[in-house]
């Protein structure tokens, strides 16, 4: 089978990974307006979605100015997932299954990396999905498991065989969680060996490991996970020094000021909102200092007032 949907058309090459406590409507909108290519929510919960809890709720928020824009959905079972995509799928573009979260609360339940274990079960589950839901089905995974089972080409194959639209793969293993280094020659070799588009993910952290990655592994995009916390505006500086050789910065208090007036208009939570104000100011002149002060705030004014905004 051969997917039924095609991957949308990217305005830019480096998207916006999915990732816990980060991807919220409002952070998605600040970098979707400095050039993300497509945005990710959150890593939803397809049984707290389908039982209407709160928490996923508000993860499946978006912004009208977020296209494309994909949700990233974790189940154990086939019909939780389906059950899930179906309930969300008129309000997002693109449906990606994560195969590739090596969290421990994860993995036991047998979802995220730990299916890797299991490639034609993957197959399986993405041929129903493909099947069931109108919207392209994406799939991300890791390398493999660990450094004895490295089957990333082995996945990529079947996943295009069951009919999913494209690919994202992280290049560390399961067993290496965020450790070591992502492998990016296995991401090669996964663009080689599959015709649908491959999103290549792992260690791009500025607007020169981009344009690197990009020129060496040939994929057709570049998810964008730990670089973007804190500054959005990469994704403008990562298209800049593509095009142009170079880039510039902005400030960051300015930049969450924008995050600010954006989480306004949504809700997200305080905590969330509070951990975005400690990582735009990392790496400031004074940082550490005003971060102390902003770890004490209990409100939205009180951080407004540490920041001067």
């Amino acid at each position: 089978m051969r997917y039924k949907h095609s991957f949308p058309k990217l305005k830019s090459q480096a998207v916006l990974s999915p990732m816990v406590g980060v991807t919220d409507v409002a952070f998605r909108a600040v970098s979707m307006k400095y050039g993300a290519g497509m945005t990710y929510t959150e890593f939803v919960s397809c049984a707290g979605l389908v039982r209407g809890n709160a928490g996923p709720q508000r993860q499946i928020q978006t912004s009208p100015d977020e296209k494309p824009v994909a949700v990233q959905l974790f189940g154990s079972t086939p019909q939780d997932v389906i059950e899930a995509g179906k309930l969300v799928q008129d309000k997002f573009d693109v449906i990606d299954i994560n195969c590739g979260c090596p969290a421990w609360k994860v993995i036991k339940t047998g979802a995220g990396s730990e299916m890797l274990r299991h490639p034609e079960k993957i197959a399986s589950f993405v041929n129903k999905l493909v099947t069931d839901l109108n919207k392209p089905v994406t799939v991300k995974i890791r390398a493999g498991i660990d450094s004895k089972l490295i089957n990333a080409v082995e996945v990529s194959k079947l996943i295009e065989d069951a009919g999913a639209s494209a690919i994202a793969i992280h290049g560390r293993t399961q067993k290496q969680g965020y450790r070591g280094v992502s492998d990016w020659d296995v991401i090669k070799q996964v663009k080689e060996a599959v015709n649908i588009p491959v999103i290549g993910n792992g260690d791009v952290f500025t607007p020169e490991s981009y344009a690197k990655r990009l020129d060496e592994s040939g994929v057709d995009a570049i998810m964008i996970a730990r670089g973007a916390i804190g500054n959005p505006y990469i994704f403008k500086q990562m298209e800049d020094f593509r095009k142009h050789g170079s880039y510039d910065q902005k400030d960051t208090i300015e930049l969450f000021g924008e995050y600010l007036h954006e989480a306004s208009k949504y809700d997200v939570e305080f905590a969330a909102i509070k951990r975005h104000a400690l990582s735009f100011t990392k790496g400031m002149t004074g940082g550490a200092r005003v971060r102390d002060r902003l770890s004490k705030c209990l409100s939205v004014d009180e951080l407004r007032s540490v920041l001067e905004l």
